[in-house]
């Protein structure tokens, strides 16, 4: 069997790439719908999940995602292949109808090879947590940034496109048969093992109108999900009061309160938008060596953490509904050249005597201060559900960065 195609039939590798791309598209397609099912489980903090569940849901997104990226790469091949090789012909050319419509699912079939993983990879891009890739590379994208519009715009596309591929599949699945049972000429055979020619007909489609058609079916969808407001609604998060603003000796001007924990093997941060800070602070101590206190009072609602935000407000984790702020009340003491707040971290109502280190530089009535506290989340009973450290980790990182000033 020849390797190069003819206007006749198809060659060695042109049937390789299709029979490789059918083997990956039937494999990932329901391998995706059983691993999205699991992983709203998961993160649905009212469904009682285990760790095998996450475990498993984690391994089939992983593998999805991965064979996503593989498929990829071999349709952007598989293009490159039809490209500089000559198309074998149409069999039903003279029948305008069936030859459009064929031609439309074939540009369907191409574009929607290339979009559906590529907004699949840019949604893992842009959010934080939960499965990996497994190639060597892939975890970010060039210009794809970690961000929560970003990625529901890529992960609603790719779910709006992939049922345009499905669709595609399916009538590019039923022409075929129709060819071989129906119409019993060679369309089918000649995609089959073995050299099988042909004899198109004079009339052939253009390729204009057919394009245009797919691009019309791809814009088509893309309104649909839009009218029907799949791009509108965003992660569902516990919500909570607005925490009062305190007065202070020190009043914070802006800042960030960051959170980041080794998920699955790769690192996921977030971040509480709404926090307060009680701060006294004097350059001079007192006779215990004090130069202030400061309690911090942090919205536990107001945490987003990527695609786990909602499993993080369960039951399991942070609770928040039952438990909807954490308090951070220390004494500040001067340690060599730097400082400490040396205190008490309350989550989920567990008390735990911490230390955090920080850099302080007071420019006037101004002052700048950032440090980072590491603490054990069994300590605080999140995630004791979740024991293997690779799937969670035990460590989770605090950090603040903050402006103030003394009025």
């Amino acid at each position: 069997m020849p390797y190069a195609n003819t206007t006749h039939s198809y060659g060695a590798i042109a049937k390789g790439f299709h029979w490789l791309t059918a083997l990956l598209i039937l494999t990932i397609i329901p391998l995706g719908l059983i691993a999205n099912d699991l992983a709203h489980a998961v993160r649905n903090p009212d469904i009682a999940t285990t760790e095998a569940d996450t475990a498993r849901a984690a391994l089939l997104f992983s593998l999805h995602k991965t064979l996503g990226v593989a498929i990829f790469f071999v349709a952007l091949l598989r293009i490159l292949w039809a490209i500089i090789q000559p198309h074998p012909k149409l069999l039903n050319g003279d029948k305008p109808a069936e030859a459009w419509l064929a031609s439309t699912i074939h540009w369907l079939l191409y574009g929607s090879l290339v979009l559906v993983p590529l907004t699949g990879w840019v949604h893992h891009a842009a959010t934080s947590g939960f499965a990996p890739i497994w190639w060597p590379f892939g975890q970010s994208l060039p210009f794809v940034p970690k961000d929560e519009g970003v990625a529901e715009i890529s992960g609603t596309l790719h779910y709006i496109l992939q049922w345009v591929l499905i669709c595609a599949i399916t009538l590019h699945v039923l022409g075929a048969l129709k060819h071989h049972v129906i119409d019993r000429d060679a369309t089918l055979r000649r995609m089959l093992p073995g050299h099988t020619t042909a004899n198109p007909t004079d009339r052939q489609p253009g390729h204009a109108l057919p394009f245009v058609t797919a691009l019309a079916v791809w814009a088509a969808a893309i309104g649909g999900g839009a009218a029907i407001g799949l791009f509108s609604h965003g992660p569902a998060q516990a919500t909570g009061p607005a925490l009062a603003a305190v007065e202070s000796d020190w009043q914070v001007q802006e800042g960030t309160l960051d959170i980041s924990v080794s998920q699955m093997g790769s690192d996921v941060s977030g971040t509480f938008s709404d926090w307060t800070a009680e701060i006294a602070y004097s350059e001079e101590s007192d006779a215990e060596g004090k130069h202030g206190d400061v309690t911090v009072t942090v919205s536990i609602p107001s945490l987003t953490l990527g695609s786990v935000t909602d499993q993080a407000m369960g039951p399991d984790y942070f609770d928040a509904e039952t438990h909807p702020t954490a308090t951070f009340d220390a004494d500040i003491l001067a340690e060599g050249d730097s400082h400490v707040a040396d205190g008490t971290l309350t989550i989920k109502d567990q008390s735990v005597p911490v230390t955090l280190p920080f850099t302080l530089a007071i420019d006037g009535d101004t002052a700048s201060a950032n440090g980072t506290l590491s603490v054990d989340r069994r300590d605080f009973n999140i995630g004791l559900g979740t024991k293997d450290e690779g799937t969670l980790g035990f460590t989770v990182d605090i950090t603040f960065d903050l402006t103030a000033n003394r009025p």
